[in-house]
């Protein structure tokens, strides 16, 4: 690959993950389940008092997520990404992330990172893997 390449490469993955956010964020479910391969995995890593959780293929993600999060509100930002092209159809990037999540009974805000694989198809970037590790979660009531 060129330099060029490797850059255009590096943007295509950004506006990738940039979907993964907004999408999600506003529930737009069916164009969610786009930035995914049909084979990828998504995990949460576990943590205390959670034992976290990893779905296999986008129906299964697609499924999971926008049941997990039907009823809350959400905002997700993920920054300074540390992307590296493995090869013209493979790469793999870690970002720092940032998250809330509001349900009905109880507020998270998360911090920690992204950990992915991706994958160029014949339409484009998609997310091969993305395993969710916090370094810190704060979780208060909405009583």
């Amino acid at each position: 690959m060129t330099p060029i390449d490797r850059i255009l490469a590096m943007e295509e993955i950004k506006a990738v993950k940039a979907r993964y956010f907004r999408h999600l964020d506003t529930k737009h479910w069916a164009e969610f389940g786009k930035v995914f391969t049909a084979d990828a995995t998504l995990e949460v890593a576990p943590r205390e008092g959670d034992p976290g959780r990893k779905e296999t293929g986008a129906p299964q993600i697609l499924a999971w997520v926008s049941s997990a999060l039907a009823d809350a509100i959400t905002v997700h930002h993920g920054h300074m990404p540390e992307i590296e092209i493995l090869s013209p159809d493979r790469a793999s990037a870690i970002w720092a992330m940032d998250d809330i999540v509001i349900w009905k009974d109880r507020a998270l805000h998360g911090w920690g990172h992204y950990h992915e694989t991706y994958r160029r198809e014949v339409d484009g970037w998609r997310i091969a893997s993305s395993r969710l590790t916090r370094l810190r979660v704060k979780i208060r009531s909405r009583d």
